[in-house]
């Protein structure tokens, strides 16, 4: 019965799989299993034992795996060797393997497994031996203790959460008698008052009534609905389950489990490893306490955050049986019995059938003994469906039987149909029953008077009549058997006497007697005795039809009903009223009943069936069975409830894998949801993407997919869904598949060094003379330091190098590496080049160059003024500063950094405009650089303007230079023209480095000119001339009017915005000035793009100084700003360039 526990065998494969029965681990030796063959398994496990010291303990498990498999037993920690301690056997009865611990230790408390082999796999269980002690020794004084065996005996202590409970008043009922009856059925209330010592059950119910209101109206807060509650009860498996349906309002609440008040943890899902765990289907919640002892006896509540949902009380009794259940064989028809005798008194015990609980009821009688000792199962009016395993739970105990049920040999029809007279069923019925009664005081006389003459009927009777119904119109056959063939007997009804005639014959075979009626009629109905010798043997004869159903009803029932998920089907079925009909209904092999969505109606002349809420689950044959004591019959429909399908089914076949095709097949579903499916739906996603691309809809006729539009070397995982009328199904997904094989690039040729610094080294390299036959996407480069081994990749494969060249900034100056490159595509990285040269991170050595330098520069007086100009140079150069010539003064800040070199004046003034130049100068040369400074401001208005006419038509305007003309020799002047005609001013000149200029007029209007000053600060105000010529329409004012002056004008910018070049991480500053009446609103842009509104700008309009504030400038400020002023006459603009540096 031992076998070695071993892996595969050599060459084989090793497959994980798990069992059904929780805790079972399987291990498959072969890919696939023959025809026939299985891997071993257990259908029970042994449980956990906890036993007292010196006691036994018995394991036991039942295996099932073709070939047989063999078992062996072993301990985690020690060995099972010895046989007077540890004994194994097989019971060929219960076809368990047992595992028996004689005269259990202290050290025997360990981990015990089970394994089962055969050829083609193992199956593996644990089990625990938990040994304790035999009573309790009386401590000892503690005096006599010393302080180091006081601390040995500290035990660690845990906090546990205990459930919040309402304090207990004294005289008050236990409030566990409450718990339980608010979560218990009708039918247990006056067992748990009983329990408690209540007997005043109207105060009672009143109570419980008001308690069930509150205790709703708490749940209602956490959930819609607390339904179909059911109380907890062990199972045959060993499991302790309660369960109840729950709908709740937040999915994120808190569920907790209480024992007698406090928390227990739980797992979550159908593994049953832990203690305690929930299983949530739907809204279906069920509670399991695995490898139940008499330690799980207690009051289970769980509570939702706060609020109490369900509770129930676990008792298990410490009982044996002393009294097994025994198999029960019976006859079609007859009554089973089951009977078991327990060591101590139980009120009530568990019955199960076919691991299913049963009730006391219409199918089940369950009797107790008054001494409680004795408990009896009857199992009514066996029918085939019947037969299977019934089992006695008492605690943790169980005992198992088989019921057998064979069929009546004297019953000569099943399930014929005939015409029925609804008028004389009834009337043959009393009739017979009339006769049975006179042929059974008939027969008493007779046996009386053979008991005189000395003859008992049992002595001469071997097989006696038994009653029959008959079907009308068909044959029927009375028989009896005699201890001997040396008696004839004589055959009457109803008293009178037969004899063989037209359709009726009498026989004899020995010591066998047979009446046998060919065509049976309601005349033939009665009792018929057959008498020998004043012994007698009477049978009654009852002629009648099964039942029948309407035909019109019958047809209708046929035909098959339809509906959606979550509609009610329903189904009727008419029928002649008749006596004694027993009604039912199916669906599949099972029974419909009343409770949950089912509702069943029966009457006398119809019955019907309602589904509710229909699940797909409840698709499949309804059948209807009517039973009487004639026959039954049936009548089939269909339900089908329409839903979107189930996934295609498993296996995939993968047909081909190419560089340029993937072509796969795959099964219909197993369901299609009631309407066949109109096609399939692929889709498709590349691995290391996250996007799914649909591909195609496939017609439901075809099974396989061509996917063309692939890479060769990627790899790519697909779904299949089906599709019907009512929707789409979930996915079958299909595991990474490559398109072809793995065909890498060549190495490239080494990376060549085409510049290096101190911070950066730039290389290039040529492609590869082979890319493996798909494109190069790119390459990855790698670095290694002098004096080291370890190449250091400096891109990651999935993000490639597209160009042929590189700039390595991830150096350290002074430090020596060399480089080599890899290709990449499709299938990925190739074979590296070979090194390039050793090179060191360092600056060559450079004369001074500057980079980009302004030349001139414009600076409003009192501003500061700020020169910065980069440059590169290796080594660093000396930096010198000149102003006309002439070293800078001592008051100027000059600023120097690695690439830059800034001159910083804070307060500028007029004085400091002039020719700046910065020389740089190291050991390869020197460079120089002017930068012209024009400190400025805006210019003074021009002196007063005259006109003068010489010729006809042309007119000079003369002016006053601007005060600032000679401190500013870029200032210039324009000047703007109003006439009568036009009515606007226009600039007419510009530029002009003079102060005089001639312009066309013309006879009959009226011209102003102005004249402004100009630099590079801005515009000043103008001057005005006098009027010229005269406007002869012009209608002179009516006296007493005055004339309206009016301030409003367009926006105009006064002082634009200049040009900043700030380095990165400084601060800038931006300004200028705006004016127009009414005061025009102020918009600032970055690259067209409005910046009001953004927080990394602190923006200003004081009186039409527009400022721009950025604390710390970034590359992203860079850009053209724009300040745009708008009011309801027009609007002015002007912009510049801020250039972050480096």
């Amino acid at each position: 019965m031992s076998v070695s526990v071993s892996d595969a065998p050599a060459g084989g494969v090793e497959i994980k799989k798990r069992s059904r029965v929780p805790g079972v681990m399987i291990t498959q030796y072969v890919k696939e299993l023959p025809h026939g063959k299985t891997t071993p398994d257990f259908t029970r496990k042994p449980s956990a034992v906890t036993v007292q010291k010196g006691r036994n303990a018995i394991f036991r498990a039942v295996v099932t795996g073709e070939p047989a498999p063999t078992v062996r037993w072993i301990r985690n920690k020690g060995d099972i060797s010895a046989p007077e301690k540890y004994k194994t056997r097989y019971d060929e009865k219960s076809r368990e393997y047992i595992l028996e611990i004689t005269n259990v230790s202290a050290e025997q408390a360990d981990t015990y497994k089970c394994f089962a082999t055969n050829s083609f796999g193992k199956a593996t269980c644990t089990a625990s031996l938990m040994v304790i002690e035999a009573g309790f020794k009386k401590k000892k004084d503690n005096s006599q203790n010393d302080p180091e065996d006081f601390r040995k005996m500290l035990k660690k202590t845990t906090i546990v959460k205990k459930r919040k409970e309402k304090p207990k008043k004294e005289g008050d009922i236990d409030p566990k008698f409450w718990e339980m009856l608010l979560s218990a059925q009708k039918k247990d209330y006056e067992r748990i008052c009983h329990e408690f010592g209540i007997t005043d059950y109207r105060w009672m119910l009143k109570k419980l009534n008001q308690m069930k209101k509150e205790r709703e109206e708490e749940q209602a807060k956490v959930a819609e609905k607390v339904e179909n509650t059911k109380q907890i009860e062990v199972k045959t498996s060993g499991k302790a389950e309660f369960e109840f349906n729950m709908k709740l309002k937040d999915p994120n609440s808190n569920i907790y489990l209480y024992k007698d008040g406090e928390e227990l943890e739980y797992s979550k899902g159908a593994d049953d490893s832990s203690k305690y765990n929930m299983n949530k289907v739907g809204d279906k919640y069920t509670f399991c306490i695995n490898n139940t002892s008499l330690h799980d006896s207690g009051l289970y509540q769980v509570d939702v955050e706060d609020t109490n949902i369900f509770s129930t009380d676990l008792k298990i009794p410490d009982v044996e049986f002393d009294g097994m259940l025994e198999n029960a064989k019976v006859v079609e028809g007859q009554d089973a019995s089951f009977e078991c005798v327990l060591s101590s008194p139980v009120p009530k015990i568990t019955w199960c059938a076919n691991d299913v609980s049963v009730e006391h009821g219409d199918k089940y009688d369950i009797i107790t003994s008054e001494d409680m000792l004795t408990h009896r199962l009857v199992v009514k009016n066996c029918k085939p469906e019947d037969k299977g395993i019934y089992a006695a739970i008492a605690g943790v105990k169980l005992s198992k039987a088989s019921l057998s049920v064979e069929d009546d040999q004297n019953a000569l029809w099943r399930g014929q149909s005939g015409v029925d007279d609804t008028n004389s069923l009834p009337r043959a019925l009393d009739e017979e029953q009339t006769r049975v009664e006179k042929g059974r005081k008939s027969h008493a006389e007779s046996s009386t008077a053979a008991k005189v003459a000395g003859m008992d009927d049992d002595q001469l009777f071997f097989l006696k009549m038994s009653d029959i119904y008959a079907i009308r119109g068909q044959p029927a056959e009375l028989m009896c058997k005699l201890n001997s063939d040396k008696y004839d007997g004589i055959w009457s009804k109803d008293g009178e006497k037969l004899s063989s005639k037209h359709g009726m014959t009498i026989s004899r075979d020995g010591d066998t007697h047979k009446l046998n009626i060919q065509s049976c009629k309601d005349s033939d109905a009665g009792q018929y005795q057959f008498e020998v010798n004043d012994c007698k043997t009477d049978a009654m004869l009852a002629v009648g039809e099964t039942p029948q159903f309407d035909d019109d009803s019958l047809h209708k029932f046929s035909n098959p009903v339809v509906v959606k998920i979550g509609q009610t089907a329903s189904f009727k079925m008419s029928f002649p009223p008749q006596p004694s009909l027993d009604i039912r209904w199916f669906k599949g092999a099972s029974e419909l009943t009343d409770g949950g969505g089912v509702k069943v109606v029966k009457e006398p002349n119809h019955s019907r069936l309602v589904i509710k809420d229909c699940l797909q689950s409840d698709s499949g044959e309804i059948k209807i069975q009517l039973t009487n004591v004639f026959g039954t019959v049936t009548a089939l429909s269909r339900l089908t409830v329409l839903s979107k399908p189930s996934p295609p089914k498993e296996p995939v076949e993968l047909i081909d894998s190419m560089f340029s095709v993937i072509e796969f097949k795959w099964n219909p579903p197993k369901d299609e949801g009631g309407s066949k499916v109109t096609n399939y739906i692929i889709e498709r996603q590349q691995v290391g993407q996250s996007i799914w691309k649909k591909l195609s809809d496939v017609s439901a006729d075809h099974t396989t997919f061509r996917d063309k539009n692939i890479s060769q070397g990627q790899r790519y995982v697909y779904r299949i869904y089906a599709e019907n009328s009512e929707g789409i199904s979930e996915p079958l997904e299909i595991g990474s598949i490559m398109a072809g094989s793995l065909l890498f690039p060549g190495p490239p040729a080494p990376p060549k060094v085409v510049s290096a610094f101190r911070n950066c080294i730039n290389l290039e390299w040529a492609a590869p003379e082979k890319d493996g036959g798909t494109k190069i996407l790119g390459y990855q480069l790698e670095k290694r330091k002098k004096e080291t081994n370890q190449w250091i990749a400096l891109n990651p494969v999935n993000e490639p190098i597209k160009a042929l060249k590189y700039a390595v900034k991830e150096v350290s100056e002074g430090s020596e590496y060399e480089f080599r490159v890899s290709a990449i595509n499709v299938s990925g990285a190739g074979e590296p080049s070979g090194p390039s040269t050793m090179v060191c991170a360092k600056n060559p050595n450079m004369k001074p160059h500057f980079k980009d330098p302004e030349d001139f520069m414009v600076v409003r007086a009192g501003n500061s003024v700020r020169i910065i100009v980069n440059y590169e140079a290796s080594p660093l150069p000396e930096i010198t500063w000149l102003k006309d010539g002439a070293p800078v003064s001592p008051w100027i800040n000059i600023i120097n950094t690695e690439s830059t070199s800034m001159l910083v004046i804070p307060n500028s003034k007029h004085s400091n405009s002039g020719i700046y130049t910065i020389k740089a100068q190291n050991s390869s040369g020197q460079a120089s650089f002017n930068i012209e400074v024009r400190v400025s401001d805006e210019p003074k208005r021009p002196g007063p303007v005259s006109l003068e006419q010489w010729v006809h038509g042309k007119v000079i305007i003369t002016w006053i230079p601007s005060p600032d003309q000679e401190l500013d020799d870029r200032l210039h002047y324009m000047v703007a023209e109003h006439n009568s005609n036009m009515r606007i001013w226009r600039t007419i000149a510009d530029h002009l480095f003079c102060t005089t200029y001639t312009t066309n007029v013309h006879p009959g209007q009226e011209y102003h000119f102005r004249v402004y000053a100009k630099n590079d600060m801005g515009l000043s105000e103008p001057s005005e001339s006098p009027t010229w010529g005269v406007n002869s329409n012009k209608v002179s004012l009516p006296t007493g009017v005055s004339t309206m002056i009016t301030f409003e004008r367009p926006p105009s910018v006064l002082v634009p915005l200049k040009v900043h070049t700030p380095p990165k991480g400084y601060q800038c500053y931006m300004t200028c000035a705006v004016r127009g009446c009414p005061a025009p609103n102020v918009s600032w842009y970055l690259n067209g793009i409005c910046i009001n509104s953004n927080n990394h700008y602190f923006i200003t309009n004081v009186h039409g100084v527009c400022s721009m504030y950025i604390f710390r400038v970034g590359p992203d400020d860079s850009g053209e700003y724009k300040v745009v002023a708008v009011n309801s006459l027009g609007k002015a603009e002007c912009s510049a360039k801020l250039e972050v540096q480096d």
